[in-house]
């Protein structure tokens, strides 16, 4: 049997940087790593060959090739998945569909001819046996969320993980809390599931066996979802690995804010290697956090926790949503500020999305205030897929009005400043110098030192980083170049 795995193409989006990575000399932010977890659970007599669109070509003599294509995508790659399927179609290949998009919309894809809803631990098996005997169902779906603790380890020998900025692990699905607007629950459900601290470093290992030695992103819903265990057995764990290696990782994550709570958690942490989590803030509004059951942003000082996190080691990337019932017009005014205070460097503003299957989806359809399915890209003006209480006008141009603001070169570089005063990284031996490196300093200098408006505001910044923090010049050179894409986009 001759498997082909496909992975769309992204547009541009608030996380794709493809602009700075071609600086980088990537081709991609992160691999499929769902995919390469599937293309792991095939049976070893079956023939196998995995293109990410992201990276490589997909040729007509791939799908010629090919017995079976297996598709795996999210929503925001909904309109590169189309133009795939079409493609495939041509070639009359049978098409296997799952992930995320899949999920939560199969009825959009009835001309997919088998369909995986939700985790496929539980039932791929079926799907194998199935294709033995020549009776494949349509739809594939288990009835409970399974136990992570058996899943493969990604083949990533399928890839060249040198097209990517990052590599990715998982140690955890499903998140406690339950957001109007979120699609987690419904897909991962809400108790956290952990995989064993084995099957952890097992994973980890495979990473540094192939040779990577940059940054790995922990794709887990949110990463304290289980504080207890991370405290007594996962971060000491995940440290003493970092250790016996000499510290070939830093990591990132998703987390919430409750983490400013948690002093002993965040030094592991940072022990561990964590430099930056991504923190949903949504709204500096109580009302809007009250609206879309943000309860654990409720009744803290928002910013302050922010500060806490960074002077613990850890850059704080946040998430903020425009579009409530109840927001008022001084929301985006409110947005602004409260960016440019708490030294949020990367900020992703977008307007609020009824994601399908979520409760704000529900909640819209059933007062018949929805409009159209969203193509996922909350960031993009035109991805409003709802009637709003406020005026659609109003909403959309404050929500440019956001963007512009923050990612102009004075905003934004003013932003750096004030993370850097903040942030107090660990102290470790210096990583090895790359090629990227170099390339991220000169890249810089051209793009954004002699080429770009704002080249004030930029040698502005790198003098003050030079002579006033040093031990920050990196930091400063990478969050300029990222300044490229935030700027592109809005």
């Amino acid at each position: 049997m001759k498997i082909l795995l496909v992975y769309p193409d992204y547009e541009e989006t608030f996380w794709s940087f493809k602009k700075v990575l071609k600086i980088l000399g990537k081709k991609a932010a992160y691999p499929p790593l769902g995919l390469l977890t599937v293309g792991a659970m095939l049976p070893d007599s079956w023939e196998k060959k995995l293109v990410d669109m992201n990276t490589d070509i997909l040729k007509d003599e791939h799908i010629k090739w090919a017995d079976y294509i297996f598709i795996s995508a999210m929503i925001v790659q909904k309109e590169s998945t189309r133009r795939v399927i079409n493609k495939i179609k041509k070639f009359k290949k049978p098409i296997v569909g799952g992930g995320p998009l899949f999920t939560t919309g199969w009825e959009e894809f009835t001309d997919v001819d088998h369909i995986f809803l939700g985790e496929v631990e539980n039932t791929f098996s079926e799907f194998v046996r199935d294709l033995g005997k020549g009776t494949l169902r349509k739809i594939y779906s288990g009835d409970e969320f399974p136990n992570i603790e058996k899943t493969a380890i990604p083949d990533w020998n399928s890839i060249n993980t040198k097209n990517y900025n990052s590599l990715c692990v998982q140690l955890s699905r499903g998140c406690p809390f339950n957001c109007e607007f979120c699609d987690v629950v419904q897909l991962n459900g809400r108790i956290p599931r952990l995989k064993s601290k084995e099957q952890l470093i097992d994973e980890l290992e495979a990473l540094y066996k192939r040779g990577w030695r940059a940054g790995v992103f922990f794709v887990d819903d949110n990463f304290i979802g289980n504080k207890a265990m991370l405290r007594k057995e996962y971060l000491p764990m995940i440290i003493e690995w970092q250790k016996s290696k000499k510290y070939p990782f830093s990591f990132n994550t998703q987390v919430s804010i409750n983490l400013a709570d948690e002093k002993e958690l965040m030094e592991l942490m940072v022990q561990a290697g964590f430099t930056a989590v991504f923190i949903g803030i949504e709204t500096p509004d109580a009302g809007g956090l009250e609206e879309c059951g943000k309860l654990q942003n409720k009744n803290r000082n928002l910013i302050e926790s922010v500060k806490i996190i960074q002077n613990a080691g850890m850059e704080v990337q946040g998430g903020f949503i425009v579009g409530f019932d109840s927001d008022k017009v001084s929301i985006f005014q409110r947005q602004i500020e409260f960016i440019q205070k708490s030294g949020i460097v990367t900020a992703m503003v977008g307007l609020l999305t009824a994601l399908p299957k979520t409760r704000l989806y529900q909640r819209l359809k059933e007062t018949k205030r929805l409009v159209t399915r969203t193509s996922g890209n909350n960031t993009k003006t035109a991805g409003l897929n709802f009637t709003p209480k406020m005026d659609k006008n109003v909403l959309i141009n404050g929500h440019k009005k956001v963007l512009s603001s923050i990612y102009n070169p004075k905003a934004y570089y003013e932003r750096i400043k004030t993370f850097l005063k903040e942030y107090r990284p660990a102290k470790r031996k210096t990583t090895k110098l790359r090629i990227y490196h170099l390339r991220a300093l000169f890249g810089s200098i051209w793009w954004l030192g002699i080429k770009q408006k704002g080249r004030a505001y930029y040698w502005k910044l790198i003098l003050w980083s030079l002579f006033r923090r040093p031990a920050m010049f990196p930091y400063a050179i990478g969050f300029s170049l990222t300044g490229i894409h935030f700027r592109a986009i809005s």
